[in-house]
Order: structure tokens, then C-alpha cells, then sequence
């Protein structure tokens, strides 16, 4: 069996509805432009105040893709 190697990064995805969709935003639109996604790791949940009131949700992630030689 070959061996695989996986790149990591992070991203931050936003939402006005809920952590959920800020995540799955994330990981749709890297899936856009990366390929061979395999792992959604969420690493922070937080969210921006406006006027007292949550104005928007953030979720910061780790997505690992398979790394493929050029």
C-alpha cells in the first residue's frame, strides 16, 4: 500500500443563522477550488456583537486534503 500524505489548513467560515452553516461554508467553498478534502476538524466557535445583538457566527477549522506531487 502507498503511503499518502495530507495537507492541513484553516479557514473561517461565517453565517448569520448558526455555527453549523459557518462550518459547512467552509468546507463548500474550499471544496470549490481543493480536491480530495478529508477532514473537517472545528477548532473555534465564536461569534461578532452588533448593537447587543449576534450579528454573525464564526467557525474557525482545520480541512486536510491529500497532497499530490506536481
Amino acid at each position: 500500500m502507498a503511503e499518502s500524505v495530507y495537507k492541513i489548513i484553516e479557514l473561517v467560515g461565517t453565517s448569520d443563522k448558526s455555527w453549523e452553516d459557518a462550518a459547512r461554508a467552509a468546507v463548500e467553498r474550499a471544496g470549490g477550488s481543493l480536491r480530495d478534502l478529508r477532514v473537517a476538524e472545528v477548532v473555534t466557535l465564536d461569534m461578532t456583537v452588533e448593537n447587543n445583538k449576534v450579528s454573525l457566527f464564526r467557525a474557525k477549522i482545520k480541512l486536510s486534503f491529500k497532497y499530490e506531487d506536481a
